[in-house]
C-alpha cells in the first residue's frame, strides 16, 4: 500500500473510531439516534485535512520524502518586529523577537478545508541529534485557524536568552490531521510528519578586523547503545577561502579525547593547539569516528574569522552523520547552514 494511500486510510480509520466511541457514551433515543446517524453521515463524507510546512523549497508536502537537507525550512522565519522581514535573522538576545511560520492547506492529502489547530514552536542548541522531547523547550504556541492557502502565523519570543543561536523546531498539532509517526529521532520525525518543520540557519558577520565569531555546535545520539559519529563541513557556492576565511573547531577536552580515542580520524583537518582541529578545506572535511554514550549530547564551538569582504555571504554547512532510530547506519541527523558576511574594517 502507497505511503499517501496508506495514511488516508489511518485518517479515516481514526475519525470512524472517534463517532464509535460517542455512539457509546450517549443515551440511546429516537432523537439522539437520528443526531448520531446524521453525524456519521458527516464524518463519512468530511473532506480529509492535511496542513503542511516546507521542510526544503522543493517540498510539496509528501511523507516521507528523500529532499535533503531537511533541517533548513523556508516557511521559518526570525524578525526583530512584529513585521515581517524579508530574510530571518538571528534572534536579538535580550528583547522580544518574532517568530513567522507558514501554513499551507491542503497538502497532498488533504481538500483544503479549514481547520483549527496549534502550532507549537521549540529550540534548542544549533547541531544534530537532539532528542524528542528531551533537548527542546517551548517557546510559544498559538492555537490558530487555517484557510485554504498560505496562513502566516506570527509567535513572540520573549527574551531571548544567549548566546542567541538556536534550532527551531515547529510542529503543527490537530486531532483531524495527526502525526503519523513519533520517536525519540527528530531527522526521522521530521521526515515523517509534513507537520513539522525544522529550521538551523545562522548568520556569522565577519570583518576584516579579524575579529573571530564563535558559534556552538552540538552532536547527540538518540539510541541508548553507544554509536561513532562524524561531522561533515561542506560549502553551497564560493569558497570560504574567497573570504580569506579559517574555520578552526574548539572539541573541548571531553570530545577531543573521544576523538583521540577514535583513531583522531578524519580529512582536509589538522591540530590547531589545545583541543583544537582547523579546518583545512571546509568544502570537503570531516571528524570521523566519534564516540557518543547513549542518549548523550555534547557540544563543541565553531570559531569563524576571516580577512576579505565579500558582496554575498558564503554558505558553510556542518552536519552531523551517524545511526539513527529508523535502523539506519549513516544518516543525516541535523546540521547547520552559517551564512558568512565578511565586511571591511570599520575605520
Amino acid at each position: 500500500m502507497s505511503t499517501r494511500l496508506t495514511q488516508r486510510v489511518r485518517r479515516s480509520t481514526l475519525a470512524l473510531i472517534g463517532t464509535a466511541t460517542l455512539a457509546l457514551l450517549l443515551p440511546v433515543t429516537s432523537a439522539t439516534a437520528a443526531a448520531l446517524d446524521r453525524s456519521t453521515d458527516r464524518t463519512a463524507t468530511a473532506a480529509p485535512v492535511d496542513v503542511f510546512m516546507k521542510d526544503h523549497p522543493s517540498d510539496v508536502g509528501i511523507q516521507p520524502h528523500g529532499l535533503s537537507p531537511i533541517w533548513a525550512s523556508p516557511d521559518i522565519k526570525v524578525c526583530p518586529t512584529a513585521v515581517e522581514c524579508a530574510t530571518s535573522q538571528n534572534p536579538i538576545v535580550g528583547q522580544t523577537n518574532y517568530i513567522f511560520i507558514k501554513l499551507r492547506n491542503p497538502g497532498p492529502y488533504g481538500a483544503g478545508g479549514m481547520e483549527q489547530g496549534e502550532i507549537h514552536v521549540y529550540r534548542t542548541t544549533p547541531g544534530g541529534g537532539a532528542t524528542w522531547p528531551t533537548h527542546w523547550t517551548e517557546i510559544g504556541w498559538m492555537s490558530v485557524p487555517v484557510y485554504a492557502g498560505v496562513t502566516t502565523v506570527t509567535i513572540p519570543w520573549n527574551g531571548v536568552p544567549g548566546p542567541g543561536h538556536f534550532c527551531l523546531l515547529a510542529r503543527w498539532v490537530s486531532p483531524n490531521d495527526p502525526m503519523t509517526f513519533e520517536g525519540p529521532s527528530n531527522s526521522v520525525n521530521t521526515r515523517e510528519n509534513n507537520n513539522i518543520a525544522w529550521r538551523n540557519v545562522d548568520s556569522v558577520a565577519l570583518s576584516t578586523s579579524g575579529q573571530t565569531e564563535v558559534r556552538p555546535f552540538a552532536i547527540g545520539n538518540v539510541l541508548r547503545e553507544p554509536t561513532r559519529n562524524s561531522v561533515v563541513f561542506s560549502e553551497d557556492g564560493a569558497p570560504l577561502r574567497t573570504a580569506g576565511g579559517r574555520l578552526v573547531v574548539d572539541l573541548g577536552p571531553t570530545l577531543f579525547a573521544r576523538w583521540v580515542e577514535g583513531g583522531m580520524a578524519g580529512k582536509g583537518i589538522r591540530e590547531a593547539g589545545r583541543n583544537r582541529v582547523e579546518i583545512v578545506d571546509p568544502g570537503q572535511a570531516s571528524l570521523d569516528n566519534l564516540m557518543l554514550r547513549g542518549n548523550e549530547r555534547l557540544t563543541m564551538r565553531l570559531l569563524f574569522t576571516a580577512t576579505n569582504p565579500v558582496e554575498k555571504p558564503i554558505a558553510v554547512m556542518v552536519t552531523q552523520f551517524g545511526p539513527d532510530a529508523d535502523g539506519k547506519d549513516w544518516a543525516d541527523l541535523g546540521g547547520v547552514r552559517y551564512d558568512v558576511t565578511v565586511s571591511k574594517q570599520d575605520r
